[in-house]
């Protein structure tokens, strides 16, 4: 006996990977789009009492996202991959089987592993500066921010955990377009 052989090959439906690839895509797009929504809206003002003499000054100060660059920066990159997570969406949805689907799938996996690069290096820059906010840095004489102005703090971080899940959707959709890649018969 010279054992079963079968020429039978496993092949993932096309249906569940673009029901997959849709879930990804929403998955990003709501992430981006509260994460961009929570720093959109963060404020927070408090009166901070300074003495550099002998009466105590009862000062009000303000925390916008507006005020730091990178933060600025974290919320754009997070409304771009929010627009393209929700126009990348409607498109993969809407093509249909008539159009060449290797050039559809080249074209998002180019255009995901750009917006996946721009959200790390958002999510890198604004966590730099919210370390920086929380520890302060003593060697250029920068003090700790976020013990005067915590609730602006709890909400920049929970917007960096909601953009890096964000992220990591698009991620996933750079590693299975890769592996699609890698899986085809040549």
């Amino acid at each position: 006996m010279d054992g079963v052989r079968s020429d039978v090959k496993v092949v993932e439906s096309p249906r569940r990977v673009r029901v997959f690839d849709a879930f990804l895509r929403l998955f990003a797009l709501a992430f981006t789009l509260v994460a961009a929504v929570v720093v959109g809206v963060s404020k927070e003002t408090e009166i901070i009492p300074i003495t550099p003499s002998l009466p105590t000054l009862h000062l009000q100060f303000t925390a916008k996202w507006q005020y730091m660059s990178a933060f600025v920066y974290f919320l754009v990159s997070n409304a771009i991959a929010c627009s393209y997570a929700a126009a990348s969406l409607v498109y993969s949805l809407a093509v249909s089987s008539s159009f060449n689907q290797d050039a559809v799938v080249l074209v998002l996996s180019i255009l995901d592993l750009v917006i996946m690069a721009l959200l790390f290096s958002a999510n890198g820059a604004a966590a730099a500066i919210g370390i920086i906010g929380r520890d302060g840095n003593s060697h250029v004489q920068w003090g700790k921010v976020c013990d005067m102005f915590g609730a602006f703090c709890h909400h920049f971080t929970a917007a960096l955990v909601l953009s890096l899940i964000g992220s990591s959707a698009f991620l996933l959709l750079v590693a299975f377009a890769v592996l699609g890649l890698h899986k085809k018969p040549k």
